[in-house]
């Protein structure tokens, strides 16, 4: 394709999404900017080798405000969400899909850097992009791109699940909380500390497979990654539906101090925001030391620390537990405690 056609004034249009010609070279921008983690041959559906006994496979869509931020954008979120989902119950990520609705008005050299960091993401956590769909509509109808992303992965060693977790279990978390929410909101809110506090989004499936590789399997239960509702949803999942107390030490809980300035600015808790990089694991206390020591070997889990524990306490709650040793009931959010991010 003349990639030439589309300069800097260049936008998407309605006929976009007619089917017809300006159809035909949109998707052949798109493959042409995918490149070579693009494995789609032009059929209606993908044809894949799959080996093994199972797969995993999950869905997400992903409707980012603002979709276009400091360090990445909806394009690096939308792979790094898919395949974190698949990662963190044990599977091997492999193929993703890749939906698009895209709003008229939608300058060509904004989809091209989404583009971009679809095929950058994807390269670095070894997934190729096997099918997809474009849909095109009017301004006003979508906030300028949305996607949606289903993944599939194959099992190597036995699934992660909850009702693996036990209590003595220890909690670990492998890096800062609330970044990703400080962020896009300064970004959003003109706040000014987005150039201080990254989003930690990033693939997390070779940190995982670090950690797989350091200890026998089975000492890893569970993993969760923090996305919405933050590491208290999370925390709040697992007790209940372990039938446990999960308590959690609040000074140890790893907050950039930037971030903590901005949260309390705007009296958010930490627990409750939202995170693209960052993941919850309960472990065997025989493995803890050597998860930590495989977290923190891996760029993306260099601040990994315990947190707490799953108590044997037969009551569904999570405490926090503060420096002089006096705990407090974390209560679960009714609803959102901020404007929607992702």
């Amino acid at each position: 394709m003349d990639r030439s056609k589309y300069d800097n004034s260049s936008e998407i249009v309605l006929d976009h999404g007619s089917g017809a010609q300006l159809s035909h070279e949109l998707v052949s921008l798109i493959v042409e900017t995918l490149g070579d983690v693009y494995l789609g041959e032009m059929e209606d559906s993908a044809m894949l080798p799959i080996e093994g006994g199972r797969i995993a496979m999950t869905t997400d869509s992903f409707v980012v405000d603002p979709p276009f931020f400091g360090n990445g954008d909806i394009g690096k979120i939308a792979v790094c969400g898919t395949v974190n989902d698949l990662a963190v119950v044990g599977s091997k990520p492999l193929y993703l899909t890749l939906g698009m609705i895209l709003e008229t008005g939608l300058p060509m050299e904004r989809l091209v850097r989404v583009l971009t960091s679809i095929r950058e993401t994807a390269r670095e956590a070894g997934v190729r992009i096997v099918c997809g769909d474009t849909k095109v509509v009017r301004k006003g109808e979508a906030d300028r791109i949305y996607l949606n992303t289903a993944g599939v992965g194959v099992f190597e060693r036995e699934p992660l699940r909850m009702g693996r977790v036990r209590p003595g279990d220890r909690v670990i978390l492998s890096g800062p909380i609330g970044n990703h929410t400080v962020h896009l909101l300064s970004i959003r809110e003109g706040l000014g500390f987005e150039q201080r506090v990254l989003s930690d989004c990033a693939p997390l499936n070779g940190l995982l497979e670090t950690v797989f590789g350091r200890v026998e399997e089975g000492m890893v239960r569970s993993v969760r990654d923090v996305t919405r509702g933050g590491l208290a949803a999370v925390l709040h999942e697992y007790a209940d539906a372990l039938g446990h107390t999960v308590r959690v030490d609040q000074e140890t809980l790893p907050i950039q101090p930037e971030t903590a300035m901005a949260m309390d600015m705007l009296g958010i808790d930490p627990i409750h925001t939202a995170n693209e990089g960052c993941l919850c694991l309960f472990v065997a206390p025989a493995a803890e030391e050597r998860v930590l020591a495989a977290l923190r070997s891996h760029r993306y889990g260099n601040r990994a620390v315990t947190i707490g524990e799953v108590t044997g306490r037969a009551d569904p709650l999570v405490l926090l537990r503060d420096r002089a040793g006096r705990e407090s009931v974390l209560e679960e959010l009714r609803g959102a405690e901020l404007p929607r991010l992702c």
